[in-house]
């Protein structure tokens, strides 16, 4: 049977908000083929291939782990969420030259900062100029969008058919839209209005968020609602500083996932304790200066001891006297078993000495520290 034109289906919808519920009861008792309507939404889906067993889960394509798995979902919603300074933007950043080196097109909307911030991030980190002009889309909106620019913007997804889209800074941006980050009703209407277009246009979208200001009051969210949560359909990371990023130095933040809805990318985890959130992985972030910089992300399993050993190394001498392993995990900002496998490695290869401290515990220094 043909579709409807639109001048049918508006006399079928005219005519459908005149019937009673006995017309709706005939209509259903007959033995009439339905209608075939354009294509919508709420149309009953076909089920044949969940059903016979031959569809295909949905699977982290974008962006990539140093070993392998992928780190969004392509055609869902993602949200980063952390504290000021953990390296979200680098994070976004490390997957925009991962996918533009594939040869694919990425989306940058940018609420926070400005082209040459954002666009200097990339080169720093080895993106090619030539790649950037032709696959980096930077929009830096200043204003809640027109109908008219929201179209020019479609229109230029559709052309481009970028694999990811990234949307920096989400309290900003629904300042923008007029919504207020806290409340409920705000944030599904932000989706709409900013992600679902993204969305639309087949990339992995991933907004990035600030945590709440106090860590105790954190979890597993984002500032504002919970409703973020909620809503998001591909996974939530959030990211925790363990060593400051910054130029001339060797920053680290642990990636952690919140939520995984497709739930595939838990098995590349491992298990966060007392059932807290997933390690996914250690994101390192190696400064060489004000023009490059080295960015990698490792599985958890397999992060470099030296990263740790070097932090170890840094807080002996800037203590300049012995310290135990609490005093050096909660300085170095590590965990204590991380770091007492660090002390032990040093000592053992006389980069450190251990000595005898108060009460039969241990500490360590430097080689040359003066007692």
């Amino acid at each position: 049977m043909p579709r409807l034109t639109k001048a049918q289906l508006a006399d079928v919808e005219s005519k459908a908000a005149q019937m009673t519920p006995e017309d709706w009861a005939r209509l259903l008792e007959s033995e009439s083929e339905p209608l075939q309507a354009p294509r919508s939404s709420w149309v009953p889906q076909d089920l044949t291939a969940v059903l016979d067993g031959t569809a295909e889960p949905i699977l982290p394509t974008v962006g990539y782990r140093e070993d392998g798995p992928g780190l969004f979902y392509p055609g869902r919603t993602h949200w980063v969420a952390a504290e000021s300074e953990s390296g979200k933007t680098w994070f976004a950043l490390h997957a925009c030259r991962q996918e533009i080196e594939r040869g694919h097109a990425v989306v940058y909307v940018d609420f926070e900062d400005d082209a040459a911030g954002v666009v200097g991030r990339l080169l720093v980190l080895g993106a090619d100029p030539d790649d950037v002009a032709a696959r980096f889309l930077y929009v830096r909106p200043e204003g809640r969008p027109t109908e008219l620019e929201l179209l020019a913007l479609a229109d230029q997804l559709a052309h481009a058919r970028p694999t990811l889209a990234v949307v920096d800074g989400v309290t900003e941006a629904m300042a923008v839209f007029g919504l207020d980050p806290l409340k409920l009703d705000d944030v599904p209407k932000f989706t709409r209005w900013m992600i679902r277009p993204l969305v639309l246009a087949g990339a992995a979208v991933v907004a990035l968020d600030h945590v709440v200001k106090a860590a105790d009051n954190r979890g597993r969210y984002a500032i504002g609602s919970a409703h973020k949560l909620n809503g998001l359909n591909g996974a939530m990371y959030v990211l925790e500083k363990v060593v400051g990023i910054g130029v001339g130095v060797t920053g680290r933040t642990r990636v952690r996932i919140s939520k995984d809805r497709p739930a595939q990318l838990r098995r590349h985890a491992l298990p966060g304790r007392d059932g807290g959130m997933a390690w996914f992985g250690d994101l390192v972030v190696e400064s060489h200066g004000q023009e490059h910089a080295t960015v990698r992300l490792f599985p958890p399993a397999e992060r470099p001891e030296v990263d740790r050993q070097e932090d170890v190394l840094r807080v002996l001498e800037e203590a300049g006297i012995p310290l135990g392993v609490n005093s050096v995990a909660k300085l170095a900002a590590g965990r204590k078993a991380d770091v007492s496998v660090a002390l032990k490695q040093l000592a053992t290869a006389g980069r450190l000495l251990e000595v005898d401290g108060p009460r039969g515990s241990k500490l360590y220094r430097l080689p040359d520290t003066l007692l």
